[in-house]
């Protein structure tokens, strides 16, 4: 190495030829470790804070929907849309069933709780995920339901019917546990469709019949600081909730998004499981439009997990924005 206006600079020549003589050598690093794969993925949690809220993102796994369960959906603009997002072009788009754990200084909530053994392999770890959060089922003092849907009540039970939350206040709206729990309704369904009624009555009977089941009316406050918000369509009485601490705010939605890739573009394109769709699609226009517009956080149970991030204008339609992972 030579000074070159008081700068160091190399010899590339004598480089070398140190090199060549070995008078320049490399440590020798470790022998390569061998290690089995793992198999396994993480458990399925993220953590936030909304003011001095806890949020936790709890995974219960995830749905295929085949892309003719949305009816306006052409293959002409469904294929761009994966493209956009990354995403094949197959005949399914992944879906996932998320939960969340709101700890409030004060109480634990729980808002839905995914599928229990209900609805196949790819789904039911919500149990699972949240014995990994540290937290026991009997600590849980409030379960919210945003509606009635096996993905979204069945693990409110266990698989002999006894409350998994033993110790929880069940809360729902009154419109949404009338629709699933008439009798008259449910016998005018259409047989593959009763199931759902069934399930939906098995998962709050126990609850019910206990005396830990509140049903609330619309709008407005279910445990300090967190808030109904009336979204129907999906459901009759499908809600979401409202979580607010200090200047901070995050809406849980539901199931106003089952999936990503489409109804951001196309907020006009519902699921062939709403009970009203064109209901749904105008909630989910005055979702995205209030979100967007007011900046709150949004988490969703069928956005890609852990179904947290923000809504963003995009021309004439919108798009999702996810939250990147950071320290709470």
């Amino acid at each position: 190495m030579t000074i070159t206006d008081g700068m160091p600079s190399f010899d590339r020549r004598g480089f070398l030829k140190a090199a060549g003589t070995g008078l320049v050598t490399l440590a020798a690093g470790p022998a390569l470790a061998r290690a089995p794969l793992a198999g396994t993925q993480v458990p399925g949690l993220y953590r936030m804070k909304v003011g001095t809220i806890e949020v936790t993102a709890i995974l219960d796994g995830h749905l295929d929907l085949p892309q003719a369960l949305f009816p306006k959906a052409t293959d002409g603009e469904t294929g761009p849309l994966l493209d956009r997002a990354a995403l094949p072009r197959a005949p399914h788009v992944n879906s996932p069933v998320n939960t969340y754990l709101i700890n409030t200084g004060d109480r634990l909530v729980m808002i839905d709780t995914g599928t229990a053994t209900a609805m196949g392999p790819t789904l039911g770890l919500m149990p699972k995920n949240l014995a990994a959060s540290g937290v026991t089922p009997d600590q849980v003092d409030v379960v919210l339901v945003t509606h009635m849907h096996p993905d979204h009540v069945n693990g409110l039970i266990t698989p002999d019917g006894k409350p998994f939350f033993p110790n929880a206040e069940v809360v729902v709206a009154g419109a949404e546990y009338g629709f699933w729990t008439d009798q008259a309704i449910m016998s005018q369904a259409p047989k593959d469709v009763q199931a759902f009624f069934q399930m939906a009555q098995a998962a709050v009977k126990p609850y019910a019949d206990s005396n830990r089941l509140r049903r609330i009316s619309a709008d407005g406050e279910v445990v300090p600081g967190i808030t109904a918000v009336a979204a129907p369509g999906h459901t009759p009485g499908h809600t979401g909730y409202r979580i607010a601490s200090g200047n901070q705010q995050l809406l849980v939605w539901g199931d106003i998004v089952h999936a990503a890739a489409f109804q951001f573009a196309k907020p006009d394109w519902s699921i062939a499981f709403d009970s009203d769709q064109n209901t749904a699609a105008a909630s989910r226009k005055r979702m995205f439009d209030m979100t967007a517009t007011d900046r709150i956080t949004v988490a969703g149970m069928h956005l890609p997990f852990p179904g947290i991030g923000n809504v963003v204008r995009d021309g004439d339609a919108y798009r999702f924005v996810p939250v990147s992972w950071r320290p709470i």
